[in-house]
C-alpha cells in the first residue's frame, strides 16, 4: 500500500546546482541534504518535511519550458502560503540572477493556473530552469 511520496526529482542544466542551492534552500526554505558520495557533483538534494519528503534535482533538459506538468507544494496556512508567494515574487522581481525564477505569480492577482472554485488558494512558478510548480494550502 502507498503511503505517501518519498520525492519528486526535477530536472536542470548542467553545472546549476549552486542556482539550486539559492532557489530551493535560499528562496524556497528548503533543507540541503547529503546526496550518496558517488553523486555529489550531479544530484542535489532537499527536505521538504523533516519526515523525509523530498525534492531531488538532476542534471537534464526540459524540453518543453510551458509544460503543465508540475509537483503541488502545500503550505500549512493561508499566511505561510502568501509570505512564500512573496518571496518567490521577490526573487522574481529582483536583480539578483543566480537561482531567479523564470516565471511567478504576483502576490494579489489571479493565479496562473486553471480556475474554478474546487481549487485551493494556490499560486505558481517556475524554477530558473522551467520547472514549472504549484503551492496550496
Amino acid at each position: 500500500m502507498i503511503t505517501g511520496i518519498a520525492h519528486v526529482n526535477l530536472l536542470v542544466p548542467p553545472g546549476t546546482l549552486d542556482q539550486a542551492e539559492a532557489f530551493y534552500a535560499g528562496t524556497l526554505g528548503m533543507t540541503p541534504v547529503a546526496v550518496p558520495v558517488l553523486q555529489k557533483d550531479t544530484l542535489a538534494w532537499f527536505d521538504i518535511t523533516p519526515n523525509g519528503q523530498q525534492v531531488h534535482i538532476a542534471f537534464g533538459t526540459n524540453e518543453n519550458q510551458k509544460s503543465t506538468r508540475h509537483p503541488c507544494f502545500k503550505l500549512e496556512s493561508p499566511e505561510a502560503l502568501l509570505k512564500l508567494q512573496s518571496r518567490i515574487w521577490e526573487h522574481f522581481d529582483s536583480s539578483e540572477v543566480k537561482g531567479k525564477p523564470m516565471e511567478a505569480d504576483k502576490p494579489g492577482e489571479r493565479d496562473s493556473g486553471a480556475q474554478g472554485v474546487e481549487y485551493p488558494k494556490r499560486f505558481f512558478a517556475r524554477d530558473y530552469a522551467g520547472n514549472r510548480l504549484e503551492f496550496s494550502v
